[in-house]
Order: structure tokens, then C-alpha cells, then sequence
């Protein structure tokens, strides 16, 4: 059975959606200017690639403002144009909704728009992240200013702050409440530099972070602030900038979700008692988590209460109900006063048995997709007239190829990045509709976030092979001692039968670990999704609720 693309998704799709295909068609256009920006480039300087990833060396660069025509003093620079240059990730990225993706001010949009990126690959005018174009000869995306044939920045005299400051990085700490100066280890160049440099240079960069006119544009693009990265190195605290965005910040409870909230979270579900075989699958850590670089997650505790929040493009919105005792009201007052009147605010995957408590005045039920639960016992025997077209596929499977499985490993990453790849494009290339489409897009970004962090978030993982070749894999987690849950699940559509026959081994080694029930998720209103699914005659569908509260 195949992966379900889960619904906390569909707000980032839905804001972009209608938008799709006009950008692609637009920030194609980039060759057309492409070539005299080219041209003066190589004039002027040697290329580096700008994107999150750059910087020169050996050449004057001066710091623009952000919102101001004005410059200040060169901006020092550590990473050796040499270096840039032989760098192969820069500019590139593996999906088209990357959180790498360089954040425009207002400002620098016009500039970027004046030097010929179409004005459609910038969702927001004010201030936005720029939309990726699709690499026209290989997989991935670039940015819309990369020049694919030199490797070279068209806007680098313009490029913006973001760009600017890249390998350093602006972020919060943790908790939330702390901004920070960082560098990306994500830069090969961070490999082989000494840390005294690399420290040293934090200090020289921190007080161009402390010029008046930079700070007022950082505060009026606090976006421009990212979310906390395990893998960026933090070499200074920036108060200044801390005691500016502050009162910014939408609540100072609020914290953003990492990998080391995972015992919080857990602690919260055992006191509120929600756990059990028919469980949906939504109540778990990774399940979240791994959507977080694609849609910010946050949480915060009151009155001994875990309330999780994710931000979507149109707004706040609760992807579980309250985590313990505490008020309801409490949850949309919240969300009332972050978003206003607007619609989506909103609590999802309530439980049957939440919703009869939360019956009242002005609150509204809304039925979501639910998750498939079946007997684990039927689908490691695919036994009956019930499971033939399944047992027989399973048969072909382990009669035509030789099949071998063995726990996931790290340095399995690439292969399977490159199997989700192949295997979504067989999907797109099948009938699937645009939103279909636009979720495969996202999806790419969990399955490497789990590639690269399985083990910390709470995932197992096994990966099957082809004569040799990783041809399938699948990752999931206990919600109980007895239900196991299929996180993701992919296999190369090309082998006949092996979708059925990794499905099936999934369920035969759950069940000789002791499960009783397998959780499949839900088909997220997938036509052919749920097709597959209920093929397996699942015992139950754990039907869950979207509730709203009616604004009077």
C-alpha cells in the first residue's frame, strides 16, 4: 500500500494551488535576460552561487539595506570564491517548496523584478520567498535568478539579505525566544574550516547585524528570522535584534516544535489519556514532526495542557486538540487572536469521543478522512477469496525477483532520495489529479527529513532490494504496544507486485513483534489511494472531526 499524503499539507498547497502553473509558465521566461546579466557578470567578478550558500572572497562587497538605496561598510567575508565556485548545492535545491528557499523584502523584490526575474515567481509583493523554477535538464529546482548554463547569480549586484549574509544565518534558538547568529553546516565549506576562523568571523559580521537601518528591515521582515536548525552552529547571541522582534512574536509562550519536545509531547498524551488501539494515528510525535520544515509547528503548556499549533500561509490552526484538561475556549481565543476573524481557525483529528464532550453552543463538526485500521493476523496471511488479487501479486513478486530487506541505514539516504523520485514520477505520470501532484511535490521533504533523522524523531525503518537495487521502503512507529503505524511506505512501481509483498512483510514483521493491529493512515481524499486501502477490508476507519466555533 502506498503512502498517504497527510492533510496538515493541504493549507500550503491550497494558497499556492491556483497560482501553479501560471508561475512555471512565467519564471521560465528568466532565459531570456538571462544572457546580457551573464555576460556583465563575468565582466565583474568571479561567480558565486548566491543562494544560502555564498560568498566572494578577495572582492569588495557592500551590505545594501534591505529597504534603502543607501549602503554601509563591505561586509567581510570568510568562504574563498574557490570554493564556491567547485560548491554543487548552491542555488539548488531538491524540491520546490525548500525552506532554503532566499526571502525577498519588498524592496528587493522591485530590484529583482527591475533585473528581470518575472514578478510571478514572488507569491507576495510585500515580502515573500522566491517560487523555484524546475531544473530544464535534471531533477530538483533553482532559484529563478541562477543561471544554469554559467552557474551564475543574474541579480548578484541585488541580491538580497538573505543571500547576503549566507553561510551565516539568522535564527531563534529553541525555545523561541532567543535570536541567534549561526553558521550553516550545510556549506561544504564549514567541512574543512578551523572553528577559530569561523568564530572570529561571527564577530566581525555581528555589528553590520547591529546597524540601525539593517535592524528596522530585519523587524519589518521578521521572516527573514528562521526557525531553529539543529545543523547551523551558533556562534552569538544577538539581543539587539531580540529585544526588537520580540513584541513581535505572536505569543511569548509559543515554542517552536524540535526534536527534543518529543518527551513533552509524550508525557501529554499519557496524561490526557488518549491512547488506545483505535487511536488515530495523528497522536504521535512523528507524525507532526515531520511535516515541520514544510509547515512551522509550535506548542506551548498552560493550566497543565499541551496546546500544538501549526502556521499555515492563511493562518493558525490546532492539528490535535488540547493535550489535557484545560479549556477549549481557551484554544480558540488563541487562535481568534492571532488570526482574527478568520476561517481557518480551527481544531482537527478530534476523536469521537472528544467531540460528545466538546458538543456545545456555536461549535461546529466537520467529518475528516479517517485512518485504516485492520487485523494485523489477515494481512500477513492474505489468506481467502477476500485477499487474491493481493496474495497473487505477492507470489509474482517473490517468484520473478529476488528480494532481500534490512534495516535502514543513513548512508541508504541518497538511494532512497532518488528512489521517491523515480517512484513519484511513475505516480504523476499515472492518474493523478493536480492536488495529487502538488502533495507529491511536498511529501519529498518529510521522506528526507526522516531519511536523515529516523532514529531521533521515533521512526523504524526497513529498505527493500531488487537484485541489489533498493527498489522500496517503509518507516513507521508504535502508537501502542499493539497497533503498529505505516508512516511511509514507497515502492518502484516499475515491479510487479512489490508494493503487495513489502505491505505484507510489514505487517508479518509487526505482527512476530507483537502487534495486533496495523494503522495505515488515512487516503488524505485520494481517489486511487482509497481504493487500495479498502481492498485490505479494513476493520474499522477511524473516522475523526474538523471542529470550527461559529463567530457570531
Amino acid at each position: 500500500m502506498e503512502r498517504r499524503y497527510q492533510m496538515v499539507q493541504w493549507d500550503a498547497m491550497l494558497a499556492r494551488a491556483s497560482e501553479t502553473d501560471k508561475r512555471a509558465t512565467d519564471c521560465r521566461s528568466v532565459e531570456v535576460w538571462s544572457g546580457a546579466d551573464r555576460r556583465r557578470d563575468d565582466r565583474k567578478r568571479t561567480f558565486l552561487a548566491t543562494v544560502r550558500h555564498a560568498s566572494y572572497d578577495g572582492i569588495s562587497m557592500d551590505l545594501m539595506t534591505v529597504d534603502s538605496k543607501q549602503t554601509m561598510s563591505v561586509l567581510p567575508q570568510l568562504v574563498p570564491d574557490a570554493a564556491c565556485f567547485r560548491c554543487d548545492v548552491c542555488c539548488r535545491f531538491p524540491e520546490a517548496d525548500s525552506f532554503l528557499r532566499p526571502y525577498f523584502t519588498s524592496s528587493e523584490i522591485s530590484d529583482a523584478v527591475t533585473h528581470g526575474v518575472p514578478e510571478s515567481c514572488f507569491p507576495n509583493e510585500s515580502g515573500s520567498q522566491v517560487d523555484l523554477v524546475k531544473n530544464p535538464i535534471g531533477e530538483g529546482y533553482f532559484c529563478p535568478a541562477f543561471d544554469s548554463t554559467s552557474g551564475r547569480c543574474g541579480i548578484y549586484d541585488v541580491r538580497p539579505l538573505d543571500c547576503r549574509l549566507y553561510p551565516l544565518a539568522l535564527m531563534w534558538d529553541a525555545s523561541g525566544r532567543e535570536v541567534l547568529l549561526g553558521w550553516d553546516s550545510k556549506c561544504p565549506f564549514m567541512r574543512d574550516a578551523p572553528s577559530s576562523a569561523i568564530l572570529e568571523y561571527g564577530e566581525r559580521v555581528a555589528p553590520f547585524l547591529a546597524d540601525e537601518t539593517i535592524v528596522k528591515a530585519i523587524v519589518a521582515h521578521p521572516r527573514l528570522i528562521g526557525r531553529f536548525q539543529e545543523d547551523v552552529i551558533v556562534l552569538k547571541a544577538l539581543p539587539h535584534l531580540t529585544v526588537r522582534l520580540g513584541p513581535k512574536r505572536v505569543d511569548p509562550q509559543l515554542r517552536p516544535l524540535t526534536l527534543s519536545d518529543a518527551p513533552y509531547f509524550a508525557e501529554a498524551l499519557e496524561r490526557a489519556q488518549v491512547i488506545r488501539h483505535d487511536t488515530p494515528a495523528a497522536f504521535a510525535f512523528p507524525y507532526h514532526y515531520i511535516w515541520s520544515s514544510l509547515l512551522p509547528y509550535w506548542w506551548m503548556e498552560s493550566d497543565h495542557t499541551l496546546f500544538l499549533f501549526a502556521q499555515s500561509p492563511d493562518g493558525w490552526f490546532m492539528p490535535l486538540p488540547p493535550l489535557g484538561a484545560g479549556p477549549l475556549d481557551q484554544a480558540f481565543a488563541l487562535m481568534r487572536s492571532w488570526n482574527g476573524s478568520s476561517p481557518v481557525s480551527r481544531i482537527e483529528n478530534v476523536m469521537e469521543s472528544q467531540g460528545r464532550l466538546l458538543e456545545r453552543d456555536g461549535i461546529q463538526f466537520r467529518r475528516k478522512e479517517g485512518d485504516y485500521l485492520y487485523p494485523v493476523e489477515a494481512l500477513a496471511a492474505l489468506a481467502g477469496d477476500h485477499y487474491k488479487s493481493q496474495r497473487a501479486l505477492c507470489n509474482r513478486a517473490a517468484r520473478e525477483q529476488t528480494i532481500t530487506k534490512e534495516p535502514y541505514r543513513a548512508d541508504y539516504h541518497s538511494d532512497c532520495a532518488r528512489l521517491y523520485r523515480r517512484w513519484a514520477e511513475q505516480k504523476r505520470r499515472g492518474n493523478l489529479d493536480q492536488m495529487g501532484k502538488l502533495l507529491l511535490e511536498d511529501a519529498e521533504m518529510a521522506h528526507a527529513l526522516v531519511f536523515q533523522e529516523h532514529e531521533r524523531i521515533g521512526l523504524s525503518g526497513t529498505i527493500v532490494s531488487v537484485s541489489g537495487n533498493i527498489a522500496a521502503y517503509t518507516f513507521g512507529y508504535w502508537l501502542t504496544p499493539q497497533t503498529w503505524c505505516i508512516l511511509l511506505e514507497v515502492a518502484d512501481r516499475s515491479v510487479p507486485g512489490l508494493a503487495q509483498w513489502v505491505f505484507r512483510d510489514t505487517c508479518r514483521t509487526a505482527m512476530a513483534q507483537g502487534a495486533v493491529f496495523i494503522n495505515a493512515m488515512d487516503d488524505a481524499g485520494l481517489p486511487g489511494l482509497r481504493a487500495a486501502k479498502s481492498a485490505y477490508r479494513p476493520s474499522a476507519i477511524l473516522d475523526t472531526w474538523v471542529i470550527t466555533r461559529i463567530i457570531a
